[in-house]
């Protein structure tokens, strides 16, 4: 079986759920949207729980290189005006395009995984560059559990992402950077 057509199926089904939501996950409209006969889907993934998986382990596999990427495109931060800055292009790069649709199906699943731990396994939060630059630059900044402060700060800017989401509108600059002083004390 096509490695890139299982990654086109994925990719498609990462579209479908963030379009239609949990419901409208299945394997007819994946084939619709991805423009394949019928049965296509169903042929590399039997199960909606199969494709379900393929969907998050893509979904994570992207995730991560977005967040690898900005982490070379934005190296430890030496300010927190700088810090700011890379958190405030995390946010816009979830919040539109792409990145939006791929930010809606992430929430998706992380609800379906509560019921679910397989998928909840998948989702776990891993280490990344951009994730290490944060870490780094509250340790230079001599915060002594720069660990546990960078995961605050990030669950905290997921929170800002989900209620602009959820709510509509931007996300203004001193919102950020009241979070990153905030991670600093």
């Amino acid at each position: 079986m096509s490695t890139d057509r299982r990654t086109l199926l994925a990719d498609t089904a990462i579209t479908v759920l963030a379009d239609t939501g949990i419901r409208g996950l299945t394997h007819r409209a994946v084939d619709r949207a991805a423009d394949l006969p019928a049965g296509t889907t169903s042929a590399y993934y039997r199960t909606r729980q199969a494709l379900l998986t393929a969907l998050v382990r893509r979904l994570v596999a992207l995730d991560q290189a977005e967040l690898e990427r900005l982490g070379e495109l934005l190296p430890v931060p030496r300010s927190s005006a700088e810090l700011a800055a890379g958190i405030g292009e995390l946010i816009r790069v979830r919040l539109t395009g792409e990145g939006r649709r791929r930010t809606l199906a992430r929430y998706a699943c992380a609800v379906e995984s509560v019921h679910d731990p397989a998928l909840r396994e998948i989702l776990l939060p891993r280490e990344n560059r951009a994730r290490r630059s944060v870490c780094d630059f509250l340790a230079a900044q001599g915060v002594a559990d720069a660990e546990e402060r960078t995961v605050w700060l990030l669950l905290c800017v997921d929170g800002l992402v989900f209620d602009r989401l959820v709510n509509g509108g931007g996300v203004r600059e001193a919102e950020i950077a009241g979070l990153v002083a905030a991670a600093l004390r």
